[in-house]
């Protein structure tokens, strides 16, 4: 899944639960309120008077460490 600016909430956590603590990290804390699920990323960045470039750069190096990590363990099982 790509994430962009106008991924829901709710899409983006279902894809990758730890996304939360990357959303957590930047000043949103509303991350489980049921009205956050429905908004765009750049819609609950905007309420928070946060920069949406920024959080999506977060979230993008959160999901590349992680792929990053994940490759690294499938080689050292093999």
């Amino acid at each position: 899944m790509e994430i962009t600016k106008q991924t829901t909430m709710g899409d983006m956590l279902d894809f990758e639960p730890g996304i939360a603590y990357v959303l957590m990290q930047s000043g949103m804390h509303c991350v489980g309120c049921p009205s956050s699920i429905g908004e765009s990323l750049e819609e609950a960045c905007m309420v928070h008077g946060l920069d949406s470039d920024e959080v999506l750069n977060s979230i993008q190096e959160f999901l590349a460490l992680k792929k990053q990590k994940e490759a690294e363990r499938e080689v050292q099982e093999a």
